[in-house]
């Protein structure tokens, strides 16, 4: 492949919702290109962009990819992302160092979940956008039914810059409202000129108008050649448009059937002209010598700067980490100063990735999107730049993952491979983390969703030949005291020789803080414990709230006082005070109104207001508390709901929320505070613990 310098490349996202036709669209741009020889398909598993085994097994993108395409004269860099919601750190990524983008439709289906996503995301990076509509080759597209879709669920600033013309029933090209010309386009995408079809005229002509009005606003002088009646050249509305597309003014709307080669090139042709390089957009980091701004914009004049914003560690194709050039321009053997990690990187061979290929470049400018190999400690989000003025660029924000499943290995042993085994994955997939939770003695995965979960058990077992198995995850429940109690507790055993002597009079009540397991207090007189076992008898309650007497919960919030005793000058031991004390906490908490506390998390729910009521249903059967809604300041029309609920009953929360909602309802939570568990929840959990801790089963 060819060096391309900044202005010549466009970095462009493909967004869009599962099944829009993102993965056929980059498969047809690859071949209008002569990246490829044949068109691939999803169902025969032959796509350049789906290469993962789960991709090819399941039909649908898990992973985003980077297909490079030439065309007229410039390199487009297509950031293949997937479309469904479990998988939106790819898209976050992609996004991060995307300067356009292009939201996938289908004709068929019209405005998706998917595709206000899309356009949530493109809002969010503040991405010039082109509209791409696929499938105009069946025959239930209505175009101008898609349009009035897409202004009224996205803005009226939408612009069809394209009218369909069928031909006996079935797509056969279009007009172009720029150049006022219509084409013939055949199967392989080849297009001639025709006469504008008669039946289309008068929705040619409401676009044109729309576009002629449009491209007037863009400026005083065109705003007064328009009321004079005078026309604009191509070129004049092309260069209108490119900066309204810019300027998020204005989103083109074009069609086309990727499996027909159909409108496809007219969409590579539209990035060119439409979408920004490189050159034209900003970005900044900051010099941790002196905490200076440095102004990077991508000048091939500037230090050499890179940010990498993805990695893969497919065991079969080997890490590779993927970079935005950030300034300067980067060459083979070009050594960089890794300032996340303070090591000094040597790059060695510089590649353009296509799919899983990877080809051998001597270098990127700024701007464009490329990869190293091997190397080493460089991860995702790190900055790479000179030692001696050592920049950091922003970190690309991915949503944080709230559902979770315990996990644990189907062979006894794997627990090490398995853990190095997660820890490569989480290094391609920022949105998902594994925890060792030791304080309920179980492991946990954290997701977007459960599908994104089980993908990961999938790839466990066919990249890395281990297996897990998914379980319901412990919920941390702790146990404390409601009332006072006071105990008296004497271990005594005679062995022969010496024996075992401890006593302890305790009194036990609540300390009112529960941050804390324990507090511990003295008020012995006269030495009737000796000085030298208050540390043993501190030991006791240190072993003994661990586990609580109750169902073995760690324990919060007890205040123990020892405050008398007796001990034998022979027999008296630390350990026989250890014990007394161990035994007078159990007596004492059972004996103070022991309890169990569950988790309270604060919940917020994002969810448009149409379903605001059944969402609060559901909340209350989840005996959650409702405590406010307001509206989403981010986008109109959505509400958020706030509310106080038991973190156990979040389970499975994620599935049932897309369900309720059609997949639009998001939400995030934290931990607020330990309440008193309900009568019914504390016997059957009491219940289930003690008959795991009979049968062993505790892991």
């Amino acid at each position: 492949m060819n060096v391309y310098k900044t202005d010549s490349i466009r970095n462009v996202v493909l967004l869009g919702h599962g099944g829009a036709g993102k993965t056929s669209l980059v498969e047809a741009m690859a071949f209008a290109s002569g990246i490829t020889t044949r068109l691939g398909n999803v169902a025969d598993g032959t796509t350049i962009s789906d290469f993962d085994k789960e991709e090819i097994r399941r039909k649908f993108s898990i992973s985003g990819s980077v297909i490079p395409i030439e065309w007229n004269k410039c390199k487009i860099n297509i950031l293949d992302t997937p479309g469904y919601f479990d998988f939106v750190g790819e898209v976050e990524e992609a996004a991060g160092v995307a300067d356009g983008a292009v939201i996938c439709i289908s004709g068929k289906d019209g405005v998706q979940v998917g595709t206000e996503k899309a356009w949530n995301v493109c809002e969010k990076n503040k991405l010039p956008r082109i509209i791409y509509v696929s499938n105009m080759d069946n025959q239930d597209v209505n175009y101008q039914d898609i349009i009035s879709n897409l202004r009224d669920n996205l803005g009226t600033n939408i612009a069809p810059i394209q009218v369909p013309v069928y031909q006996g029933g079935k797509f056969a090209g279009y007009v172009d409202v720029i150049r006022q010309t219509a084409y013939n386009v055949t199967s392989k995408g080849q297009k001639t000129e025709i006469a504008i079809p008669a039946d289309v005229q008068d929705v040619y002509e409401e676009y044109h108008e729309a576009m002629m009005e449009s491209v007037a606003e863009t400026s005083e002088e065109f705003m007064e050649r328009y009321f004079g009646g005078d026309e604009f050249t191509p070129e004049e509305i092309e260069e209108a448009i490119s900066a309204s597309v810019h300027a998020g003014e204005l989103v083109p709307v074009v069609f086309g059937s990727s499996i027909n080669l159909q409108g496809v090139k007219g969409l590579l042709d539209e990035l060119v002209a439409y979408m920004p390089s490189p050159a034209q957009k900003k970005a900044a980091g900051t010099n941790t010598k002196d905490d200076s701004v440095f102004n990077a914009d991508y000048d091939p004049d500037k230090m050499k700067t890179a940010y990498v914003w993805k990695t893969s560690a497919d065991p079969f194709i080997g890490k590779y980490s993927y970079i935005k050039v950030m300034s300067g321009v980067l060459k083979s053997d070009d050594t960089l100063y890794n300032v996340t990690e303070q090591s000094e990187e040597r790059l060695g061979k510089l590649y353009v990735m296509c799919g899983k290929s990877a080809t051998e470049v001597p270098e990127f400018y700024a701007g464009d999107i490329g990869a190293l190999a091997k190397m080493g400690d460089v991860a995702t989000g790190d900055s790479l730049s000179s030692k001696a003025a050592p920049v950091v660029f922003p970190k690309t924000v991915i949503s944080t993952p709230y559902t979770y499943q315990r996990y644990k290995a189907v062979k006894k042993g794997e627990e090490d491979k398995i853990a190095q085994s997660l820890s490569k994955l989480a290094a391609e997939d920022q949105s998902f983390k594994y925890v060792n939770d030791a304080a309920n003695r179980q492991t946990l995965i954290y997701g977007i969703g459960d599908q994104q979960i089980e993908i990961i058990k999938s790839k466990l077992k066919e990249r890395y030949k281990v297996d897990i198995e998914l379980l319901e995850p412990k919920v941390a429940f702790r146990e404390t005291i409601r009332k006072k109690s006071d105990v008296d507790s004497k271990y005594k055993k005679q062995t022969g020789g010496h024996g075992q002597y401890g006593h302890v009079k305790m009194r036990f009540e609540p300390s009112g803080n529960m941050l804390e397991p324990y507090e511990f207090a003295i008020e012995v007189v006269g030495g009737s414990v000796p000085k030298n076992y208050y540390p043993a008898v501190e030991k006791g309650l240190v072993e003994s709230v661990q586990k609580g007497p109750l169902a073995a919960y760690p324990v919060v919030g007890v205040k123990a006082t020892l405050y008398d005793g007796s001990y034998h000058p022979v027999d008296s031991s630390e350990q026989a005070f250890k014990t007394a004390t161990r035994m007078a906490f159990k007596d004492g908490f059972l004996k103070a109104g022991a309890v169990l506390l569950e988790p309270i998390v604060n919940l917020k729910v994002r969810v448009k207001n149409d379903f605001t009521g059944d969402v609060m249903g559901d909340l209350n059967k989840r005996r959650g508390r409702v405590l406010g809604m307001n509206p989403d300041p981010e986008h109109h029309g959505n509400t958020i709901i706030e509310a106080d609920i038991p973190q156990m009953e979040l389970y499975g929360y994620s599935t049932v929320l897309r369900s309720m909602t059609g997949g639009q309802g998001e939400f995030a939570y934290e931990f607020a505070r330990y309440e008193q568990a309900p009568a019914d929840v504390q016997e059957k959990q009491i219940a289930a613990r003690q008959a795991a801790l009979a049968d062993d089963a505790e892991d």
